[in-house]
């Protein structure tokens, strides 16, 4: 079965990501991009270049309304609505703009699965590579939400821990690096249209002068996938760091069964080495979170910081690439539908 011919719908943070990752697989083809930036130079600039993850060897162009290189050449449109996008070429949209789009207009798209980068009740489905990609089915599920890069790194060990030892109640923390909507300088108040925040103060305080507390949307998408896991069982809030990039995850879990460290580091290695996908990795090395950048694998569990009180409180800490990581597990949602699809 031929690729699906894809096209990105923003190509900010994880779009740019999803592209990059889909030029190292011949299983991926982009073959359109739909961005508000109607400098067609810049574009094909901010892929070829990146302080974060450097530039890319084989570098795009801008020719007419194309960007191209030796391996690909994508179309460029710059629609402010998805419904005015000529979707006449395209089998799947990846919509990683962020931006809150009714249902109605998704549902009459000509394409066979619009793919949202964000955790959305909306969806046809929401998925966590993990939890429920058994659940896929291509005939029903044409709006997908892919979740959230924090549940998606926070789920499978939730599950995992609950269906061994049971979780009575726990506390999440997420530190997490900066993001564009934050501002270099104190400024105004921040908005936010995927998160239903009209005003944040802290937001718009110097996002690389300070640590700023917020809340997190984290157990609200894993609660999309997995119902259990709720903000009745669990509470949670954030911290958004002046890094770059790869979020850190602190989890206290209170266990229904008693527990010993050793039991939940042989459970973690055991739980890896049954895997089907890349979800988890153990980690023992002395490692910072610059040394997890690029990491594919949905979660690492850093097992320093394992630690058992009680019998029953159980501390974990969690490392994850929020954008590569995240957008590998895109994308790994993308081939397991068009895989369900050619078995179907």
């Amino acid at each position: 079965m031929k690729p699906y011919k894809i096209l990105i719908n923003g190509i900010g943070r994880i779009g740019k990501a999803i592209l990059r990752i889909s030029q190292n697989t011949d299983d991926i083809n982009i073959v359109a991009i739909n961005d508000i930036n109607t400098n067609i130079q810049n574009i094909a600039y901010i892929i070829n270049y990146d302080s974060t993850y450097g530039n890319i060897d084989d570098k795009y162009t801008a020719v007419g309304s194309f960007i191209q290189n030796q391996k690909s050449k994508i179309e460029v449109f710059n629609n402010n609505k998805l419904q005015d996008i000529n979707l006449k070429n395209i089998d799947i949209v990846i919509d990683s703009s962020g931006m809150k789009i009714d249902k109605k207009v998704l549902n009459k798209l000509d394409v066979k699965h619009i793919f949202l980068t964000h955790p959305n009740s909306i969806a046809d489905i929401n998925i966590i590579i993990g939890i429920n990609e058994n659940s896929i089915n291509t005939k029903e599920h044409k709006i997908v939400s892919t979740s959230s890069c924090n549940a998606t790194a926070i789920l499978p060990i939730l599950k995992a821990i609950d269906d061994k030892f049971g979780i009575v109640c726990g506390d999440v923390v997420t530190i997490h690096p900066l993001l564009n909507h934050q501002k270099t300088l104190d400024a105004k108040c921040i908005s936010s249209n995927d998160r239903d925040v009209k005003c944040s103060f802290e937001f718009g305080r110097g996002a690389m002068q300070n640590i700023i507390p917020s809340g997190t949307t984290t157990i609200d998408a894993c609660s999309l996938v997995l119902p259990k896991i709720s903000s009745d069982m669990f509470s949670s809030n954030s911290f958004r760091v002046p890094t770059d990039v790869v979020g850190a995850i602190n989890i206290s879990i209170y266990s229904k069964t008693a527990c010993s460290k050793k039991q939940i580091i042989e459970f973690c290695e055991l739980i890896a080495t049954k895997q089907k996908f890349d979800i988890f990795l153990n980690n023992y090395d002395p490692l910072v979170s610059k040394d997890f950048q690029k990491q594919t694998f949905s979660t690492i569990i850093d097992h320093r910081w394992t630690d058992v009180k009680n019998s029953h409180l159980i501390k974990l800490v969690l490392w994850y690439d929020n954008e590569w990581g995240y957008a590998s597990k895109v994308l790994d949602i993308v081939k397991l539908f068009r895989d369900k699809t050619k078995e179907s």
